[in-house]
């Protein structure tokens, strides 16, 4: 099922199709998944999926359509693009960008769940040096 958002620009209504966030499934652990995951480049300060992006999306999409029963995580990053509260804006941008390219391109919505991951908030992910300017789409196992 798909959500509208509204905006309202001056006197023109603009609406834009959301997927919905699916309830049923945790992306917790997801970061320290091996297979199945896939890095999606941005350049700095942009959350426009980028041409370098083509064959590594393509590539999450066929796997997803292979094996339709697993859920999908898609988890954007920001490493130091500005202060905390604009990095994790633009962290879910990005995931939000790959998620619709995702539902797009025939992913169900339900399938999928988005979220920003920033090194600001998480002093374990810091450590880890988790990668910043990315989104990574984790094909999460079969329940």
């Amino acid at each position: 099922m798909k959500r509208f958002a509204v905006f309202a620009l001056g006197v023109t209504l603009v609406a834009l199709t959301v997927p919905a966030q699916a309830a049923g499934f945790s992306c917790v652990g997801a970061e320290k998944l091996e297979d199945d995951v896939y890095s999606i480049p941005f350049p700095r300060g942009s959350a426009t999926i980028p041409e370098a992006a083509r064959s590594p999306l393509a590539a999450a999409i066929e796997a997803a359509f292979a094996e339709p029963g697993r859920n999908i995580c898609i988890l954007g990053h920001a490493g130091q693009e500005g202060g905390a509260t604009t990095s994790i804006q633009l962290a879910a941008q990005r995931a939000r960008a790959v998620t619709n390219a995702l539902a797009e391109r025939g992913i169900a919505p339900e399938r999928l769940r988005s979220e920003a991951r920033s090194a600001q908030f998480s002093p374990s992910v810091r450590a880890a040096e988790p990668p910043s300017r990315t989104v990574t789409i984790v094909l999460m196992p079969a329940p």
